[in-house]
């Protein structure tokens, strides 16, 4: 569903698993600072509103969007984290930069979650303006931050669930 269609700070409270037993991670590019420490607030409030513990809240910032699957990579070294959320904006701007930065942290989150059984959290926005990504960083559309907040706290809650079997699948 298109963000236009839908608010990114809406969802339901109720159905949300308590943080308060689990550590998150959360890298933040430099890149567009205006917007990306937008997203980290909304992340980090919505993190702390369902019981995360202030100390179990981990940043890491990287200087621009392309960097955050390697950012995310060594701070999920240092510290033992149930999900790690990346927050990034690309805006498109007049060359195709854009599409390579957003398939690579596509492709580099994937790789991550997948290699080590840790949700890696996309929250990168990837609007083609200014006004698009601040409508998305707390604007008219609500704040992705929170969207990957809420993605966090679920995927932190189905690995507890469903990670911890006895018998590895494929690999």
């Amino acid at each position: 569903m298109a963000s236009a269609l839908k608010n990114l700070s809406s969802y339901d409270e109720q159905s949300i698993p308590s943080a308060e037993e689990c550590s998150f991670g959360i890298v933040v590019s430099e890149w567009n600072a205006e917007i990306t420490h937008a997203l980290y607030e909304g992340c980090y409030e919505t993190l702390r509103k369902h019981g995360a513990k202030e100390e179990n809240i981990h940043t890491a910032q990287v200087p621009g969007s392309f960097e955050l699957p390697m950012g995310a990579k060594l701070l999920a070294g240092r510290h033992n984290l149930d999900a790690v959320i990346c927050l990034g904006c690309v805006i498109k701007g007049e060359t195709p930069h854009n599409e390579y930065i957003n398939q690579s942290v596509a492709t580099g989150l994937t790789t991550l979650s997948l290699a080590s059984g840790r949700p890696f959290i996309f929250g990168l926005l990837t609007p083609n303006t200014v006004e698009q990504a601040k409508d998305r960083a707390g604007g008219k559309h609500g704040n992705k931050g929170v969207e990957a907040a809420v993605t966090a706290l679920r995927m932190a809650a189905l690995k507890r669930q469903l990670g911890n079997r006895k018998k590895p699948i494929g690999f």
